[in-house]
């Protein structure tokens, strides 16, 4: 399995927060559709099916840690 890019797991993380794709290309600056694009390299790279599949798979790997999660949950405006 290839190691997720750095806008990968950025991506994952908000995700993990609840965002919608439109949501998070706003506070990325990119497009919705770019957004998309990662989220489907990621559920290839991961092998996932869905969103709630990729997030799950992606803290079982170690490419996101719960930690990262609290970070997003007690502070909204974190996209990091």
């Amino acid at each position: 399995m290839r190691d997720l890019t750095a806008r990968q797991r950025q991506v994952l993380r908000m995700i993990a927060a609840g965002h919608t794709s439109g949501q998070i290309g706003t506070r990325l600056g990119i497009h919705r559709t770019t957004v998309d694009r990662h989220l489907g390299d990621i559920y290839r790279q991961l092998g996932a099916n869905d969103r709630s599949h990729a997030v799950a798979l992606a803290i079982y790997h170690g490419h996101i840690t719960l930690a990262d999660l609290s970070a997003i949950a007690t502070n909204p405006r974190h996209d990091a």
